[in-house]
């Protein structure tokens, strides 16, 4: 009986309801929109970092991870591996060399890390060989006599490896990606112009093309100008096994992109062979050994085992070498719900005010009810049954229209093409494919249906105060 006549009054005045409830669609809406993106973000940046640059778990030498101490290498390779293969849930592990070095062309150096790599090997474990961007080469897939290396595509620009060039290939792509006329007209004066860095491109582009102009096509028109000579050369400097200094020249193999700045700038992989050959280092030494795991739940466990059998050896996994994503993954869903829960608190106040305005309006009604018999008890069930109600249709409506835009979203993904740079730099890709779970939603719901219960007590309690006679006599 008290659920019908609930139901029924949220319908009295049918105009503030809807004003409830589509303040409360949105906001629900608003929250889980924001909460799938920052979900997908996450998960993305996680998933980027697993397979193309630390995997599960990583085995070195004790103390290496300290310094990179070339020094340092994993003592009895042979004996470390046999253990390996004794250990459920790994999927496969691949030998790495690392070495601190310099590279440098005619006109900059940085400083990198230089990983020797089993080409093959290493697409088992990692997904690298999949980033590699089309034109520049592959990932080792030439035969060559020259020293090879793959770069990543930051270090390339700022090495100046990678040129800006705008010439008739590249003004017909743009033709194709939509760029009008008035804009061709503009780019087309520096047409055969040859820039030696992307700082310069950009304050070329600056002066001819106005800010709303290089916000809304200045991606694009780089993208088109970007420009690559596959086998071109840089020298690799660092010190070999006995801390003498060495160079050598290697030819790119070709230039990844993993949307990671950091990682891109200060990462070199080059071939196992050609690094122990010039390092002068035994082909049985290694200083770190990549593992794959079958099960990402497994990482601790896995972690755990291989610290007791592994005890001369340095056990890491990924939530140790990244930190800062092992926060984030562990403590996701407290972070989700206390987002939800300032927004839900904030809609709470929209929903006692409203509460108010009808325990007001019905001052007489009210009094009435108590005079003929309804307990105290049931007048407070019924205010918050219709707070209750107003909450559920607007958090299920939200909920709805939420999980719709985030299933279209998700499947090509939003670009942020724009925030690229400020986003990679930070490594997370400005392509992000946003993603919830059911559990969230089960989660919102309680959360929907609590913020109505607690939006009503005040409300309630105003109306059992109310003195059936006084009521009454209320006009």
């Amino acid at each position: 009986m008290i659920w019908k006549i609930a139901w029924k009054n949220i319908w009295r005045n049918p105009v503030r309801s809807f004003v409830v409830i589509g303040s409360v669609t949105v906001g629900v809406f608003a929250g889980v929109f924001a909460i799938a993106f920052m979900n997908g973000m996450i998960s993305q940046r996680v998933e980027s970092a697993i397979d193309e640059e630390i995997s599960h778990i990583q085995v070195t030498g004790k103390g290496f991870n300290l310094n990179n101490d070339p020094q340092i290498t994993i003592p009895d390779i042979s004996h470390t591996l046999s253990i390996l293969d004794t250990v459920k849930g790994i999927r496969g592990y691949v030998e790495r060399t690392i070495i601190s070095g310099m590279a440098s062309t005619a006109s900059k150096s940085a400083g990198v890390q230089i990983v020797g790599i089993n080409p093959a090997e290493d697409q088992k474990i990692f997904s690298l060989n999949k980033t590699i961007i089309e034109g520049t080469g592959g990932y080792f897939t030439k035969e060559s006599k020259f020293n090879l290396a793959l770069i990543g595509q930051d270090l390339a620009k700022e090495l100046n490896i990678i040129r800006f060039l705008i010439d008739s290939a590249a003004l017909s792509e743009l033709v194709k990606e939509g760029v009008p006329d008035r804009i061709l007209n503009k780019v087309s004066r520096f047409s055969g112009e040859r820039f030696k860095n992307e700082k310069n491109f950009d304050k070329r582009m600056n002066d001819i093309l106005l800010k709303e102009e290089i916000s809304e096509y200045g991606q694009k028109i780089k993208r088109a100008a970007w420009s690559f000579r596959e086998g071109s050369k840089l020298t690799l400097t660092f010190l070999d096994k006995d801390n003498n200094q060495v160079g050598a020249v290697f030819r790119l193999t070709g230039i990844y992109d993993t949307r990671n700045s950091i990682f891109e700038m200060s990462t070199i992989f080059v071939k196992n062979s050609d690094l122990k050959r010039l390092t002068g280092m035994n082909e049985k030494s290694f200083h770190q050994v990549i593992l794959r795991l079958t099960d990402v739940d497994q990482t601790e466990a896995v972690t755990s085992e291989l610290m007791d059998i592994l005890p001369g050896l340095d056990v890491s996994n990924w939530k140790e070498l990244q930190p800062d994503l092992a926060m984030m993954t562990d403590y996701v869903h407290e972070i989700y719900a206390f987002f939800m829960a300032i927004i839900l608190a904030a809609l709470a106040f929209g929903i006692v005010n409203t509460m108010l305005m009808v325990v007001l309006e019905r001052t007489r009604e009210l009094g009435m009810l108590a005079a003929i018999g309804m307990n105290r008890k049931k007048v407070f069930s019924m205010i918050m049954l219709e707070s209750v109600f107003l909450s559920l249709i607007g958090g299920v409506t939200g909920m709805a229209l939420g999980w719709i835009i985030v299933h279209l979203t998700a499947r090509n993904g939003i670009n942020f093409a724009q925030y690229a740079e400020g986003m990679e730099a930070f490594g997370y890709s400005a392509h992000v494919y946003p993603e919830i779970g059911a559990d969230f939603f089960i989660m919102i719901a309680v959360m929907i249906i609590l913020t109505g219960i607690l939006s009503s007590v005040y409300p309630a309690l105003k109306a059992l105060k109310l003195n059936p006679i006084e009521a009454i006599r209320t006009e």
